[in-house]
């Protein structure tokens, strides 16, 4: 499995989250827009606009999105942009994050790396993840600022320390190569097993790998066989195929019992949420 470690993080939807919020953390003025709605209905394109026109951050983030998306609506991301920066100017961290990645990607507007990376630190200053990903990816490929494996770094952990399994596996990749760190193989196999207990597929594999390797950890077939079987299990494609190779080229060296346990141990694992 090739490991990436300047991919940045790319938006997820987030409509149904952030309209569902519209009625728990919208104003008095949004709750009584929406007072003839059901109690399940979700707020309709002209609602959702007299809201965003109000002010109202939330609904400006939602129009976003489905402008970014073309969901309900023609996709527009000059529209797009134009609601999340209204919401971005309020403070919301989810429309700075996604204003971000349009100056990146040159969505509506030229790309522009600067730009991005101001929107950015402005989100990944008020803790969010994502955006503390990001971040630490221009900062890993020099886009918009000198390439800095140190602050690249910084920013991987701030996320990671926040339980993102996603910016754990990135920490873990820079201790393993050195990158804005001493090389530290131990140090490494901790941040891939953080967010392989998550449910990571990419640290689970990484952990199996490790596992049967000694690397960074005492060499145990029973775990390697474990980790990589959840990946050949729950992966698809490629990932799942390379998986079950690894697998069983040294299932050879272990014995019936080994096996036998690894697998029980496989289909008894459940994943474990951030603390």
């Amino acid at each position: 499995m090739k490991r990436v470690i300047n991919k940045r993080r790319q938006p997820t939807t987030v409509l149904l989250v952030a309209t569902a919020a519209l009625f728990l953390l919208g104003s008095t003025a949004a709750h009584a827009s929406l007072q003839n709605t059901s109690q399940n209905a979700l707020p309709t394109l002209s609602e959702l606009i007299k809201l965003a026109d109000q002010g109202n951050a939330v609904a400006q983030l939602v129009l976003g999105m489905k402008y970014s998306e073309g969901d309900g609506v023609r996709q527009d991301y000059a529209e797009a942009m134009k609601w999340f920066r209204k919401a971005a100017d309020q403070g919301e961290v989810r429309s700075q994050f996604n204003l971000a990645i349009m100056y990146e990607n040159g969505q509506s507007v030229p790309q522009n790396y600067v730009e991005a990376m101001k929107w950015y630190r402005k989100a990944a200053d008020q803790g969010g993840a994502s955006a503390q990903i990001n971040l630490g990816v221009m900062y890993f490929n020099g886009h918009g600022v000198p390439q800095d494996y140190a602050e690249a770094m910084k920013w991987y952990r701030k996320a990671a320390d926040q339980g993102d399994s996603y910016a754990q596996s990135k920490v873990g990749v820079m201790y393993e190569k050195g990158h804005g760190v001493s090389q530290d193989y131990a140090e490494a196999m901790k941040w891939y097993r953080k967010a392989a207990d998550q449910g990571d597929t990419t640290a689970e594999f990484i952990v199996g790998l490790n596992y049967t390797r000694g690397k960074g950890i005492p060499r145990d077939y029973v775990q390697a066989y474990m980790w990589l079987q959840l990946v050949a299990i729950g992966a698809s494609g490629d990932t799942q195929r390379e998986a079950a190779e690894q697998r069983d080229a040294f299932a050879i060296l272990m014995t019936r019992e080994q096996i036998a346990e690894a697998q029980r141990l496989a289909r008894e694992w459940k994943p474990t949420k951030a603390k």
